[in-house]
């Protein structure tokens, strides 16, 4: 039995905040104790979104489903999965989570409330690079859901995990993400012109996996036997 409407925005809105606060949050932590080493601010950064993220979807999964990001909000409406006419509440209380995200962080870190970013992230690399990472994410997602759904929360911060290695754009593969990070002028920041771009790849990588493996799990039709002939 599912929870009741208004739980499942609060449990979508906190589960995006505490993700993004987590994402901002080590970016700053991690740049600061790395010392200039890019790359160790990066793995703190890898590590503690990995580890957030399963024990958000283990703890909000049962509540609302644990999307914390409006492609699989959309995917999940074009398969079925919840209705058409919930999907705008869920990306609202997502979107407002990340930004709320985002104010928590700074706050933590002693640093102005809002501060847009300044980091740019731009170019096709990086826009391929987001439809790839929030294509894999779905594939993920997809293949975990039917079959293993107690698979899903460690299958996906794994692979977030991964991509924040194997992409150039560091695997953002969340519009709400990418919004509540526009805000942040931090290590994790993305500048707020760049950001249309990236929500627009997402969503395409996004649909075209939900596309994808919608053929994949046809089962294929049992073939009718005729019956021979006396």
């Amino acid at each position: 039995m599912k929870a009741p409407f208004g739980r499942r925005l609060a449990a979508e809105f906190l589960g995006t905040g505490f993700l993004v606060a987590t994402v901002i949050g080590s970016g700053i932590m991690g740049e600061h104790l790395a010392g200039g080493n890019v790359a160790i601010a990066l793995l703190a950064n890898t590590i503690a979104t990995g580890s957030a993220l399963v024990a958000l979807i283990l703890a909000f999964g049962p509540i609302s489903g644990a999307h914390f990001n409006p492609v699989v909000t959309l995917s999940d409406a074009l398969e079925g999965g919840m209705r058409w006419k919930e999907t705008p509440g869920y990306i609202a209380a997502q979107v407002l989570g990340a930004m709320g995200g985002a104010v928590v962080a700074h706050g933590m870190f002693a640093l102005p409330v809002v501060s847009l970013s300044q980091h740019a992230r731009s170019g096709a690399a990086q826009l391929f690079s987001e439809f790839v990472a929030t294509f894999g994410l779905m594939c993920v997602i997809w293949g975990c859901a039917k079959r293993r759904p107690d698979a899903v929360a460690f299958a996906v911060g794994a692979y977030i995990t991964a991509a924040y290695w194997f992409t150039a754009s560091t695997s953002f593969a969340n519009p709400a993400v990418t919004i509540g990070r526009a805000l942040s002028d931090t290590f994790a920041g993305i500048r707020p012109q760049d950001a249309p771009g990236f929500i627009l790849t997402q969503i395409g990588g996004g649909f075209a996996a939900t596309l994808i493996f919608r053929w994949i799990r046809t089962e294929p039709q049992p073939v009718a036997r005729q019956t021979e002939p006396s």
